[in-house]
């Protein structure tokens, strides 16, 4: 077939059912760009790439499908790649287009040239340049398939004078491959380990949501009668009202769920990589079982054993091994202690439930005392708990939710629970911020008829703020998004008062910023909540306005200056001075 390369670029993306780009316009692609509209493909034009790319990333984890991230050579494409760096441990399937510097002048240092390819070489799953306008389709198919594969981006690297050339060409077939459901031994073992075992846990990763799988674990956990933790960041990898969850393990997590696991004799892992910082200590435990068999599912083999000692490795999709452990089960499977371990799961989370709502501060260190001076400092303010209460009260039940990185987000951690998967859009392990505004655009325009709400702390807001000049125009959807108002950087303050005593260097903000009032000098709608009634009830509002009357609104919920714990004690330790700093050591620049 005759066409041009850009035709057949754009006949590749229809072939996949690529419908939404997110970046901003640049004329090294305009000759793809000019085709969207006439092809169904919407370009959303974001304020700034970062923000584009973390949109594209709330797209695909909120909807299951893929979208792509484009913008102009150079700068543009090195805006993306914390956005891309972020899904890729997100493991979301995303189509990363980089246009590139015209072939006759690589190399000569022109305008907007850098190495693309090098640049994302540990961000994407696989990436492949065009060497030939002939090839382009080919190339972009194959791109895209190894996406979807590796579920992680991937790019194409595109020089931008192989556009409008005339190339006679085959369109490559789509061709999906069937996921594996492990090998027959080590399916056979796991389910052994599991129908003998005497204190059976399950954890359920990302690989849960992604395949499918949270009623292929439900099952295998009705039949076990087993409690069902899930990783950092991903509390909708099981029903949050089905008896046997037991919560997120990892920073902020559920006590509840690091008692049960603390006791398991076997652990079912399945769809998780095992981060290490999904397993760390909390609440003063170190409940990892040091002597449970640990059974690891994952689809990628490199991930397997890289973090915990393994007795059984199965390399395959969740779903499938689930559901394959299942029917291997002896009859015997979970009689062993099954009314003391029910009896036990019941009694953790009503504790848990318990100590949780009764949790309005927090506290402080032996030492220290930073978080009584908040308190006394303003006595009638929100702590970041009991914002976290108001919200509950009235976020709903089907709801999409986006959470930021910072220190309010994460005491957040502990309390949102979902029926279903894909509702939970977390930052993940790269821990950018700026995340949260973003993503729950992106969701928004993937789910249109589910209500959505975003969270972010100040600091992490002011990186994505600028979005709010771009998403008021009438083209996009409506959202809803709350700011956690505390004017800090609340992470990296827990850190100076715990290691520095109080040298607060670069946490303080600015206090005569308002972003409600950017919010509505933005043309959306921007209020402020100083009480839990006044923010549940401002929440409960915006909602309606969102889904009924199609307003944006951004919510600033003004808290008090108290801190939860820090993300990482294991990384920090006291400072020692040995050769000591003396200001009058600074010398003056003589160059």
């Amino acid at each position: 077939m005759r066409m041009t390369t850009e035709e057949a670029f754009v006949k590749v993306l229809q072939r996949h059912g690529i419908e939404h780009a997110f970046g901003i316009i640049g004329s090294a692609f305009m000759p793809i760009s000019d085709l969207f509209p006439r092809a169904g493909i919407t370009f959303w034009d974001c304020a700034h790439e970062g923000s584009g790319g973390m949109m594209a990333d709330g797209y695909t984890r909120a909807s299951g499908k893929m979208s792509m991230m484009i913008a102009q050579n150079g700068p543009g494409i090195t805006n993306f790649v914390t956005a891309v760096k972020t899904a890729y441990w997100n493991h979301s399937p995303l189509l990363l287009i980089t246009p590139q510097a015209a072939n006759k002048t690589i190399g000569q240092g022109g305008f907007q040239e850098v190495e693309q390819m090098a640049l994302f070489k540990d961000m994407v799953a696989y990436q492949e340049e065009v060497r030939d306008p002939s090839r382009i389709a080919e190339v972009l198919n194959r791109v895209i398939l190894n996406a979807h594969r590796h579920s992680a981006p991937a790019q194409i690297n595109i020089p931008r004078d192989y556009w409008t050339q005339v190339i006679d060409i085959e369109l490559p077939a789509v061709v999906d491959f069937e996921r594996p459901a492990g090998g027959a031994s080590a399916v056979a073992q796991a389910a052994k380990l599991l129908s003998d075992a005497k204190f059976p846990v399950i954890l359920n990763g990302a690989g849960v949501v992604l395949g499918g799988a949270i009623p292929a674990s439900m099952a295998l956990a009705e039949r076990l009668d087993a409690p069902v933790c899930v990783g950092y960041q991903h509390n909708d990898a099981f029903p949050g009202s089905h008896p046997l969850f037991a919560g997120p393990l990892g920073y902020n997590g559920s006590k509840a769920g690091m008692e049960l696991i603390a006791q398991a004799d076997v652990v079912l892992c399945l769809g998780t990589r095992l981060n290490p910082f999904s397993t760390l200590p909390g609440y003063g435990m170190d409940y990892w079982p040091k002597d449970a068999k640990i059974i690891q599912v994952d689809i990628n083999p490199d991930r397997i054993g890289l973090t915990k000692k393994v007795a059984v490795g199965i390399i395959g999709d969740a779903k499938a091994v689930a559901s394959e452990i299942l029917a291997q089960l002896g009859d015997h499977a979970g009689d062993a202690g099954r009314e003391d371990r029910k009896a036990a799961i019941g009694q953790k989370k009503s504790a848990w439930a318990q100590q949780l709502a009764s949790m309005d501060h927090e506290d402080d260190d032996v030492g220290t005392s930073w978080n009584q001076r908040a308190r006394d400092a303003k006595p009638a303010w929100m702590s970041p708990r009991m914002a976290w209460r108001a919200i509950q009260s009235a976020l709903p039940k089907e709801a999409i939710i986006s959470s930021d990185i910072g220190n309010n987000c994460a005491i957040g951690n502990a309390y949102p629970s979902f029926d279903e998967g894909r509702k939970y859009l977390a930052p993940g392990l790269f821990g950018p911020c700026g995340y949260g505004l973003p993503s729950i655009v992106g969701a928004k325009i993937g789910c249109p008829d589910v209500p959505v709400v975003g969270f972010a702390g100040d600091g992490a807001f002011g990186i994505a703020v600028t979005e709010l000049t771009a998403i008021g125009r009438p083209e996009w959807p409506a959202i809803t998004m709350v700011v956690f108002r505390n004017y800090q950087w609340g992470a990296e303050k827990r850190n100076s008062t715990l290691w520095y005593d109080d040298n607060f260097v670069g946490t303080e903000l600015d206090e005569g910023v308002s972003y409600a009032g950017i919010a509505s000098a933005c043309g959306l709608q921007g209020v402020q909540a100083r009480t839990m009634d006044e923010l549940t009830a401002a929440l409960a509002k915006a909602v309606d306005d969102q889904m009924n009357h199609g307003k944006t609104t951004l919510i600033e919920a003004l808290i008090n200056q108290e801190l939860g714990e820090p993300f990482r004690r294991d990384a920090m330790k006291k400072p020692v001075v040995v050769a000591g700093i003396d200001p009058a050591d600074m010398r003056p620049q003589t160059r």
